[in-house]
C-alpha cells in the first residue's frame, strides 16, 4: 500500500515538472464501494503537439559551374594563349587540356580541374580563396609571470 502511494506521488511530481498537470487518481476501492461507486470524473489532459523545425539540407558537394562561368574561364584561358577554340560554355576535352596546360605553365598541379589557386592565377578567383585563416601576431613576453616580477630593459 505504501509503495502505491509513493508511486502516485512520484507520478504527480513528474507530471508537474513536465507541465502536464497532475494525473487524476481515484481513491482505492474496496469490495463494498465497487458496487456503489459512481464513475469518477477525470480531467483529460491532451499533450501539446511539438513543432519540429527541420533544417534545409546542407549542400555537401561543389556545384558545377554554370555555362556562363565556363565561358568566362574559357575566355581567360584564351587570353593566356592556352585555349584555341571559341568559348562555348561546355567543359569539354579542349577546355580540360587548356586548363592542364595553363596549370603546368604556372607551376600548379596539372589536373585540368577547377580549383582556387588556378582561378586566382586566371584572375577570376578571390584573393583569399584557398588560404588559411590569419594567425594571431606573436606575443612578446614583457613580464615574468612565473615569479610575478617584471623584467627590466
Amino acid at each position: 500500500m505504501r509503495a502505491h502511494i509513493i508511486s502516485k506521488i512520484t507520478a504527480a511530481l513528474f507530471c508537474a515538472a513536465l507541465g502536464l498537470g497532475a494525473p487524476a487518481f481515484a481513491a482505492p476501492q474496496t469490495a463494498a464501494s465497487k458496487t456503489t461507486a459512481t464513475p469518477a470524473t477525470t480531467k483529460k489532459v491532451t499533450a501539446k503537439a511539438r513543432v519540429i523545425k527541420r533544417r534545409k539540407p546542407q549542400q555537401r558537394a561543389q556545384n558545377a559551374p554554370t555555362p556562363a562561368r565556363i565561358s568566362e574561364i574559357q575566355s581567360a584561358l584564351a587570353a593566356q594563349g592556352t585555349y584555341k577554340a571559341q568559348p562555348n560554355g561546355k567543359w569539354d576535352s579542349a577546355t580540360i587540356q587548356a586548363m592542364k596546360d595553363f596549370q603546368a605553365s604556372h607551376r600548379l598541379t596539372a589536373t585540368g580541374k577547377l580549383d582556387a589557386p588556378t582561378l586566382q592565377k586566371l584572375g577570376l578567383g578571390s584573393e583569399i580563396a584557398g588560404r588559411a585563416a590569419p594567425l594571431p601576431p606573436p606575443q612578446t613576453p614583457t613580464a615574468n609571470t612565473s615569479t610575478g616580477q617584471q623584467q627590466t630593459p
